[in-house]
Formats: structure tokens, C-alpha cells, sequence
């Protein structure tokens, strides 16, 4: 993302000027533009013309607008993001008050006006255009005929392409029909991480499997690799890793992220902290559940006590339509760091966000027991989104 122009004032009102520049952007832009706020961009609008001789016809024109954003529309897959809104701006073609819909698209600037940009909304402006933030992974977890490729980027994990072939079951004295078949599903799944993972770009490709899948897969791959001198797999070699999962579906990327190995090569991305803050917060409601906290009301509490150390929130709550809640987890998250507590905002479309979504969205580890609010029992507030 890079930023063009910044303009707010004292009172925190003011526009930006962004421009996309890869689809991971626009997952950002999705997080920043909420209902109510002002967007100037270039669309496409369809317009009816008359010629002098009356006769009625229509042509497509591109044209700048200035939108009150009352929806917006994110694809997950597609990283396209949609925005409709009312006219607020005069202009030639389109009449005030009209209604329009801009796809933003990636290298197309934007403008985007606010009457009240809280922290945590210019956090992620500075996370966006920080070229740090991009250091990204990508994952295969499979069994034996089922695969997921996953890139792991710092705001979510995106599944590429899936696998599945039919492997039948080893007979006594025949073998034949389930080799051939595991072969089959091997070079599928080769096929597809050659086209959809860059390895210019990775850091690291976990491969993830229960059993010796991982292994058979690895060995399978390179051997082939070298009888037809692909030099692309054999290059990048050393960036393949193989660790343990329970399953070949996308949740057990989980697990894999978990691994000590995998946390240590990976201690520079976002999701890898993502998945051990949520470990964490897992292993103290086990064994100390009087410093784990979950849920609106209870993680406040513990924070007027000044206790939280960790906060995990979701990112998907600061979405929420009504601005005094949403005002509500920026004044908790601003607290908690003025308190010299750390804030990990987890995004809803990784593995762990989605766990972390189940537990009401918001949750702490504290940095000492507070017994008197644990005894309310956390779940009860669980009604609290």
C-alpha cells in the first residue's frame, strides 16, 4: 500500500490518500472503510446521451465520485472489494443523492474522508504501507488424497487450490491400484503448488501431513524434480518444511504453525504470533484460569484492574456497524497500551482468528490472577460480541 497524502486534524476528522497495490491491500482497505465515512474514487459509470435528432443511446464513461459508503462488499478470494454509497459530490453524470457502487482495484488511488480516525484505524495504515509486513508463507497440509494449498499472508490465510483424488485401499498381494493412484495425487499437487505459489516471493512452504505423507510427498517431488531438471522446485528446496498435522484439511494449519520449529523460522511474521498468543491464552485457561479472560465484559474488568499483559481481539469487531461499539474496543485496545500491555489484533480470515472469533472475539492473559472476576465465570459474558 502506499500512501500519498495524510490530512488529519487536531480533532482526529480528515482524508487519506491511499493507493492499492496487491490484492492483500485491499483486504486492508476493507478493515479501513466503514458505513458513514466519504470515498472519492475513479468508476465507471453508464450514461444515457441524446443526439439532435432525438434518438436515445448509452455509453460507458469513467468518472471520479465522492460516495457516503453505506455497504461494503469484500471477496476473500478474489480480493475484490466493492463500496455503494449515495452521490455527495456535483457531477456531470451521476445527480446527487444518486446511488452508485466503485470497485476499488489494486494501482487505482483512492481518497478516503473520516469524521473520526481512531487509533486503531491508522495503526493499520502504518502496517499496510510498511514493506515489513509483507513477509509471507505458504502451506501445503494434505493426506493421502486430500491437499490444501494456503498462502499464509500477515492478514490472512487464503486457500489457493485443493486436491482430492480417490486413493483405493492396499489389497493383500496388489498394491498396484493404490500406488498409481497416490502417484496420481502427488503430481497433482506438485502441479499446483508450481501454480499458485511464487517462490520469488515466499519465505518459507510448510508441507503438513499426519504420518509419512509428508516425507513420501517430499521425497516424491524432488525425485521427480531431478529426473526432469525442474529447476525452479530444486532451487528452492531449502525452503520446503516438513512438519506434523493431524489432518489434511485447512484447519489443522493450526497446528503446523504451532510447531517450535516452524515459530522459530517464522518469528517475523504476523501469523505465526497470531497462533502462539492464542496457544497461550489456551495453556493459561488450562492450567491458571484465573489469568485468562474471555469475553467483553470480564476482559474490561480485568483491564480497570490494569492486569491485562496480552490482548487478542478480532479484527472484525472494529467493523461493527454501531459507532459507540465499535468506539468501545478502540478505547479498550487504547487502554490496554497505555497500560504497557501488548494488543495482537488477529485477523477473521486466518485459522486462528477464527478461533479466537468462537471465544466471543476478544480475550487476555493477565499479568497476575484476579480470582474476584474469574469466579463470574467468563462464559457469561459471551453474549457480548
Amino acid at each position: 500500500m502506499k500512501l500519498v497524502r495524510k490530512n488529519i486534524e487536531k480533532d482526529n476528522a480528515g482524508q487519506v490518500t491511499l493507493v492499492p497495490e496487491e490484492p492483500e491491500d485491499m483486504w486492508h482497505t476493507y478493515n479501513l472503510v466503514q458505513v458513514g465515512d466519504s470515498l472519492r474514487a475513479s468508476t465507471i459509470r453508464k450514461v444515457q446521451t441524446e443526439s439532435s435528432t432525438g434518438s436515445v443511446g448509452s455509453n460507458r464513461v469513467r468518472t471520479t465520485l465522492t460516495l457516503c459508503v453505506e455497504a461494503i462488499d469484500f471477496d476473500s478470494q478474489a480480493c475484490q472489494l466493492r463500496v455503494k454509497g449515495t452521490n455527495i459530490q456535483e457531477n456531470e453524470y451521476v445527480k446527487m443523492g444518486a446511488y452508485h457502487t466503485i470497485e476499488l482495484e489494486p494501482n487505482r488511488q483512492f481518497t478516503l474522508a473520516k469524521k473520526q480516525w481512531d487509533s486503531v484505524v491508522l495503526e493499520r495504515i502504518e502496517q499496510a504501507c510498511d514493506p515489513a509486513w509483507s513477509a509471507d508463507v505458504a502451506a501445503v497440509v494434505m493426506q493421502e488424497g486430500l491437499a490444501h494449498i494456503c498462502l499464509v499472508t500477515p492478514s490472512m490465510t487464503l486457500t489457493r487450490a485443493k486436491v482430492e483424488v480417490n486413493i483405493p485401499r492396499k489389497r493383500k498381494g496388489n498394491c498396484s491400484q493404490h500406488d498409481r493412484a497416490l502417484e496420481r495425487f502427488y503430481e497433482q499437487v506438485v502441479q499446483a503448488i508450481q501454480r499458485h505459489i511464487h517462490f520469488d516471493v515466499v519465505k518459507c512452504i510448510l508441507v503438513a501431513s499426519p504420518g509419512f505423507v509428508r516425507e513420501q510427498f517430499c521425497d516424491y517431488m524432488f525425485q521427480q524434480a531431478v529426473k526432469t531438471d525442474n529447476k525452479l522446485l530444486l532451487e528452492n528446496r531449502s525452503k520446503f518444511l516438513q512438519v506434523h498435522a493431524s489432518s489434511g484439511h485447512k484447519y489443522s494449519l493450526k497446528e503446523a504453525l504451532c510447531d517450535p520449529t516452524v515459530a522459530s523460522r517464522l518469528s517475523d511474521t504476523k501469523a505465526a504470533g497470531e497462533v502462539k498468543a492464542l496457544d497461550d491464552f489456551y495453556k493459561m485457561l488450562q492450567h491458571e484460569p484465573d489469568r485468562a479472560f474471555y469475553g467483553l465484559k470480564q476482559v474490561e474488568k480485568a483491564n480497570e484492574a490494569m492486569a491485562i499483559d496480552t490482548l487478542l481481539i478480532s479484527d472484525e469487531l472494529f467493523r461493527h456497524q454501531d459507532v459507540a461499539t465499535r468506539s468501545r474496543y478502540v478505547r479498550l485496545v487504547d487502554s490496554v497500551k497505555e497500560n504497557a500491555g501488548t494488543v495482537r489484533i488477529f485477523s477473521s480470515l486466518h485459522v486462528s482468528g477464527e478461533q479466537l472469533s468462537q471465544l466471543t472475539g476478544v480475550a487476555a492473559i493477565l499479568r497476575f490472577p484476579v480470582p474476584e472476576l474469574s469466579d463470574q465465570e467468563n462464559d457469561s459474558s459471551s453474549e457480548e460480541d
